[in-house]
């Protein structure tokens, strides 16, 4: 689980995000042009990934290592640090 910090990070993200979409559905019920809609959707679909890529991180850094239940030696922790990066990479979505 997130610490307190994590969680007030990802919380201020979150409420971000929330007040994005909420200018999004004004922008809705205007008269805006589509691609300026599809413009902040985008944007909004980045700021959530960002977050599920800081939570990402989070876990491997901190949620995976205390399952090993003793620490890491460096070889382990540059091995778990390979898989986060494999991982968001991974996730990226690609490029046209």
């Amino acid at each position: 689980m997130l610490d307190s910090k994590a969680q007030e990070a990802v919380s201020i993200r979150l409420r971000r995000i929330e007040g994005q979409v909420r200018g999004i559905a004004r922008m809705v019920s205007e008269p805006r042009l589509c691609v300026d809609l599809l413009t902040q959707i985008a944007a909004v679909q980045s700021a959530l990934k960002s977050v599920g890529d800081e939570i990402l991180h989070y876990h491997v850094q901190r949620c995976v290592s205390e399952s090993f239940n003793r620490r890491l030696r460096n070889s382990e922790r540059a091995r778990l640090e390979e898989l986060e990066k494999v991982f968001v990479q991974y996730c990226k979505e690609p490029r046209t």
